[in-house]
């Protein structure tokens, strides 16, 4: 809570990004049941296990329609949901923990370290060490 309310309050000065304060905000109100059941699933898995085949076959639907309703109920393509939620899980690791960017890394489902970083960075505005010395908690 103190994190949120941190992250809430805190703002650069006028120039400087504010994207690293951003939070991924789940779509949970959009009235399409079966994309929901999809949605809590990748949460509870850490959306480790991502592929839009599996994922359609888990909603009992064609790839292209599982794609289109994806889509249309989350504003985000499967793989950038699943991104979006490895991120998450990833900014906590390195908000509350002191482990290695590697361990949190494949901790998250990515077993390239350096494609890990590119894409933090691109999510965060930050790499994840300079994430981890804005925001970090852990002593």
């Amino acid at each position: 809570m103190m994190l949120a309310t941190a992250r809430f309050f805190l703002v650069d000065p006028p120039g400087r990004a504010q994207q690293p304060y951003g939070q991924f905000v789940l779509k949970l109100d959009h009235g399409d049941a079966t994309i929901l059941a999809v949605q809590h699933w990748l949460q509870a898995t850490g959306a480790k296990d991502h592929g839009v085949p599996m994922l359609a076959g888990r909603a009992g639907m064609e790839e292209r329609t599982f794609l289109r309703r994806f889509k249309k109920a989350t504003g985000l393509r499967p793989t950038e949901y699943a991104q979006q939620i490895r991120i998450a899980k990833a900014r906590e690791a390195l908000e509350l923990t002191r482990r290695p960017i590697e361990q949190i890394a494949w901790q998250v489902g990515y077993g390239d370290p350096s494609a890990f970083r590119k894409l933090f960075q691109r999510v965060t505005g930050l790499a994840p060490t300079e994430y981890r010395r804005r925001f970090g908690v852990a002593a």
